[in-house]
């Protein structure tokens, strides 16, 4: 049997192996097609992002710089060079899916870890619950050495998750203390302060803010009389993080 013979199998696993199909621009690729080991898809899923700096990582560049040199020595008809540089470019893809996985799993458990200390899922529990569900399935599939499927799976948990961080931090926490705005204007009365969202979103708890400040009313003994101008404490009433003076330009969390 000729080496032609035996390493024509070689090559044509290594021209059908699978790795990523996402490339930088100035990458030249070879003129040969690749079946993608993992194109950021899944049968039934909608497709997943991954960044590039972590596609684009050396251990796929080196994969890419084999591939055109088993082209390369197949073109000349050097079998035995050109299944070697197969070999290797088919190893590095591997390695590449694993450094690909690592990194998409550990931001995963970042993520996650920052959602569970932040309390994410009581805002959003649909989204939490979903980004927690791909980290499980990622964990899973790579147990049972399915790395496409344990890749997409990552990159579908950092993407859910991180989108919430993003969003997560765009509201403020909620306001210590408010400044009395006119009756005329705002109707702004204890009833309808305790009312507002970022307050307690209940007028009834308006005795809340009446005896945190007392003490400052024109007459203490009388709720009713507030001044335009005063500034009121909010006293957290359930474990709810307050911080500085409420801002009209700002989102704000529920309590």
């Amino acid at each position: 049997m000729s080496r032609k013979t035996i390493f024509l199998p070689v090559i044509l696993l290594f021209f059908t192996f699978k790795i990523f199909a996402q490339y930088e621009p100035e990458i030249i690729m070879p003129e040969y097609d690749f079946i993608p080991y993992f194109a950021a898809t899944v049968p039934g899923e909608e497709e997943a992002s991954i960044p590039k700096n972590i596609l684009n990582n050396k251990y796929y560049l080196e994969s890419l710089r084999l591939s055109n040199l088993a082209q390369e020595a197949y073109e000349y008809g050097d079998y035995d060079a050109s299944a070697k540089y197969a070999e290797e470019a088919i190893r590095y893809a591997r390695l590449s899916d694993e450094y690909v996985y690592v990194r998409l799993i550990d931001e995963a458990k970042r993520l996650l870890h920052w959602a569970d200390n932040n309390n994410v899922v009581k805002r959003y529990p649909d989204k939490y619950n979903d980004g927690k569900k791909y980290y499980e399935k990622a964990i899973a599939a790579y147990s049972d050495d399915e790395l496409g499927n344990a890749i997409f799976a990552a990159a579908k948990s950092v993407e859910i998750l991180s989108l919430l961080e993003a969003e997560y931090d765009k509201i403020a926490v909620l306001p210590k203390q408010y400044k009395v705005r006119t009756w005329a204007s705002e109707k702004d009365c204890l009833w309808n302060i305790a009312g507002y969202p970022w307050v307690y979103g209940d007028p009834n708890k308006w005795m809340e803010l009446y005896k945190a400040n007392k003490s400052k009313f024109p007459d203490p003994n009388n709720p009713n009389l507030i001044e335009p101008g005063m500034i009121l404490d909010i006293p957290s009433i359930n474990g709810e993080v307050r911080q500085g003076m409420w801002d009209s330009s700002l989102i704000y969390q529920k309590p």
